[in-house]
């Protein structure tokens, strides 16, 4: 193996414009750039896809002020009114104290009400407002969008094995 990526694209496009990036030689990165091992290495290359993807979904939601993760805290809280930050966090596999930023800039903006359980004062309900239920028809529209070009690049009949690779991972990885 020679570490280049072999005419795969590594490192993805320029931020969604279809264009491919390239470094200082005019060539395309991933046709240029000595990978070494990091091209046949599953999580360099998850953490390649997934940043080309976020980077798309937050060009495509951009006029709506969105990112990802912002779109995916909406979107548990909508399904599941009244979980609580811990729940919300162990759902979108993130760490709680990087979650809260996340969730005090939903509240400042009205996109989500957090209200103190009687029971335990130190539990936190988490609901979505009107406003963030307007925004987040707005971001799913962005998402099916985004949704529909990954679907044309995985193909429709390698989706569903797709995303069975990928809670795998997420599910059985120490």
């Amino acid at each position: 193996m020679s570490g280049r990526a072999g005419g795969i694209p590594v490192h993805g496009t320029n931020g969604g414009t279809g264009r491919a990036r390239r470094g200082k030689s005019g060539k395309p990165v991933a046709e240029s750039m000595n990978f070494g091992p990091l091209a046949h290495w599953v999580g360099f290359n998850l953490r390649m896809a997934q940043e080309s993807a976020f980077q798309e979904f937050s060009r495509r939601s951009q006029e709506i002020g969105e990112s990802p993760g912002r779109f995916a805290a909406l979107t548990l809280i909508a399904r599941n009114p009244g979980i609580s930050q811990t729940e919300l966090s162990q759902a979108a596999g993130r760490d709680k104290s990087s979650l809260t930023p996340v969730i005090e800039d939903l509240v400042r903006r009205g996109l989500v009400e957090r209200k103190r359980m009687r029971d335990d004062r130190r539990t936190y309900r988490l609901n979505v407002t009107a406003i963030g239920n307007k925004t987040l028809t707005q971001l799913t529209r962005c998402a099916r969008r985004h949704e529909r070009n990954l679907d044309g690049i995985i193909g429709l009949r390698d989706r569903k094995r797709f995303i069975q690779i990928l809670k795998k991972i997420a599910a059985e990885i120490e």
